[in-house]
């Protein structure tokens, strides 16, 4: 007699459920959504308070972030960020994955202590380390270099990237290895033929992940660049001017900014939910 409340109970608290996902995904996502419909409107109508939603549509803002009346290109810093954030990401990969093959599939001594040492160095504040940096990339006059950065992203994201790698690693299925052992395969054909394909998922991840924090990065290109090497976000803060806060051209100038992540994302998006989700269900 009492099946019918116990059946309908998990199948209302998983619409609630569901329900409270629906809420928690558009609460993230409308300063998103406002920032691109702002982008689209006239400097009047995107200062106007309170904000003003029906108002005309206009490219004023992105004519403004392209240098069509004042001459300034966006372009030279987004080729920055993309040449240090692509560089580091592929050096970050092929790192992370070697060691995250040694930690993981063939162990060295004392492999925990490792991890905790990269661990470690996240743990310094990064505005700690800006002097030291600042000194050594002035004597070595890579100051305002782009190849300072790619030094920079990937020595910050290869820690992170070890463990996630390590993580992945460690659900390649041992019988493989074993076999591509028998055969003969070396360090090189393992990792190439038989690990990458099995934990392309997880290095999907890492390399988005890796990629995110490279581009959206600015203490460092802020402090250590200028006119040559200057990112993205450097050129993104500068849109701040004495003259005051021009709405549509920053909403327009941070949507143009974010489309690589964003298309990065979405490009990778099943490898990513299944490179984040490996391990966890066993």
């Amino acid at each position: 007699m009492n099946r019918a409340p116990l059946t309908r109970r998990p199948r209302r608290t998983g619409s609630l459920l569901g329900l409270a996902a629906w809420l928690c995904g558009i609460a993230f996502f409308l300063p998103v959504a406002w920032m691109v419909l702002t982008s689209f409107h006239s400097e009047a109508d995107a200062a106007t308070n309170p904000p003003s939603v029906g108002a005309g549509l206009s490219l004023h803002g992105y004519r403004e972030f392209f240098g069509a009346d004042s001459g300034v290109s966006p372009w030279p810093p987004l080729l920055n960020s993309l040449t240090a954030s692509v560089v580091s990401t592929l050096l970050v990969l092929a790192l992370a994955v070697p060691a995250a093959y040694a930690l993981a599939i063939k162990p060295v001594r004392k492999w925990s202590d490792v991890l905790f040492f990269f661990l470690s160095t996240k743990m310094l504040p990064l505005v700690a380390g800006l002097l030291p940096v600042y000194l050594v990339a002035q004597n070595t006059g890579l100051l305002d270099s782009v190849w300072l950065l790619v030094i920079l992203y990937t020595s910050m994201n290869l820690p992170i990237a070890v463990w996630m790698m390590r993580s992945f690693l460690a659900e390649v299925p041992v019988e493989m290895l074993e076999a591509a052992s028998i055969d003969g395969a070396g360090l090189t054909t393992t990792l190439t033929r038989i690990v990458a394909p099995v934990a392309l998922p997880g290095i999907a991840a890492t390399a988005l992940i890796s990629f995110i924090f490279s581009w959206n990065e600015l203490l460092f290109a802020r402090v250590l660049t200028g006119i040559v090497a200057g990112t993205a976000p450097v050129f993104l803060t500068g849109l701040v001017t004495s003259q005051g806060l021009f709405l549509a051209k920053v909403c327009a100038a941070a949507t143009v900014i974010s489309l690589p992540v964003l298309v990065a994302g979405f490009a990778a998006q099943d490898k990513l939910v299944q490179g984040l989700s490996l391990g966890a269900v066993k």
